[in-house]
């Protein structure tokens, strides 16, 4: 049988989808089609990271044989892509936009123009002060203890209440890190932030902007820069897309529903979008996303077995480390 990496490799269409291979991440098989549903148990839930990765014309068995197999369990889906959503939605989900992803086509990418002025001062600014990037080896082999320090820095100047979220966010550690590529920002010979980019399969393949660092004393525009060099680098390596991922509470619009979205969950989505912020920063998110003027906006949809009911908001919460 395929590993989980060959699995998406061949049958993804999701730009999160090497999220798949987080730690603590569990995988269900059925003999009877070529795929995998990936998940995490929450009391009485299954919560799955985007829909069935299977060829086309199985996705919707080994679904169903997912569903059959949680028994009692409910199962949430979370990151679906719209395909997804048409399909969960079918077999009488609770489906609502939840947010949206965006992506950067690289063969049209150019910083040049007045609409990027402001980025190319700000990256400016940070190569006058010092600031250099580089791209670590394979699994990040020789930094790690640097890294290690940046992240303790970072978490600690956003303060002790700042939640590490789980599974829609990548990792820096793990036997899936030699797939990804890592570009480090040194500033007098020393790691001042970085970012680390997750594979991208399917329609649209290239990488992911995933887990991204800085320590609080970095130059300003130390990450625009870490970004701009890896999107230089990508280019020249044939890469087609360049993406920033998935961002709750963004991108919502009524003529991204499905017909029969479930009205309370949308209620819930929209109150989050408002005043959610505590719960995650998707305005500052989203803000650094659409600086790079992304050519492509993609609805991500939540889905509930049944009902949409407080208990299984407050375990999709939960489980990824948002309370």
């Amino acid at each position: 049988m395929p590993s989980v990496f060959d699995t998406l490799a061949a049958h993804s269409d999701n730009p999160s989808a090497f999220l798949a291979l987080n730690q603590g991440n569990e995988y269900f098989r059925d003999g009877r089609f070529e795929g995998t549903c990936v998940y995490r148990r929450a009391g009485r839930h299954l919560l799955q990271f985007a829909g069935p990765f299977a060829a086309p014309e199985q996705r919707a068995g080994l679904l169903e044989a997912f569903v059959a197999w949680a028994g009692p369990r409910r199962v949430v889906a979370v990151q679906l892509q719209r395909a997804d959503a048409l399909l969960y939605a079918q077999r009488g989900f609770t489906v609502n936009q939840l947010g949206a992803s965006y992506a950067v086509d690289l063969s049209r990418f150019t910083l040049s123009g007045s609409r990027f002025m402001r980025l190319r001062n700000k990256i400016s600014r940070a190569r006058r002060a010092g600031l250099e990037v580089v791209e670590a080896g394979p699994g990040g082999a020789g930094v790690a203890a640097e890294l290690d320090v940046v992240d303790r820095d970072s978490l600690r100047d956003k303060g002790r209440h700042t939640k590490v979220l789980r599974f829609l966010v990548g990792e820096r550690t793990g036997q899936a890190q030699r797939h990804r590529r890592l570009f480090v920002a040194r500033v007098g010979g020393s790691a001042a932030g970085y970012i680390s980019y997750s594979p991208v399969f399917g329609s649209r393949p290239g990488w992911l902007h995933d887990l991204s660092r800085r320590r609080p004393d970095a130059p300003p525009g130390v990450m625009e820069a870490v970004n701009a060099a890896a999107m230089e680098a990508m280019a020249a390596d044939g890469a087609r897309w360049l993406h920033f991922g998935f961002t709750p509470f963004t991108g919502l619009a009524e003529e991204h529903e499905l017909p029969g979205a479930g009205r309370a969950l949308g209620r819930c989505v929209r109150l989050l979008a408002e005043r959610g912020g505590r719960i995650y920063p998707a305005a500052s998110q989203v803000d650094y996303k659409l600086k790079w003027a992304p050519h492509a906006v993609l609805p991500e949809y939540i889905a509930f077995q049944g009902r949409a009911t407080p208990a299984a908001v407050w375990r999709l919460l939960r489980a990824t480390g948002a309370l």
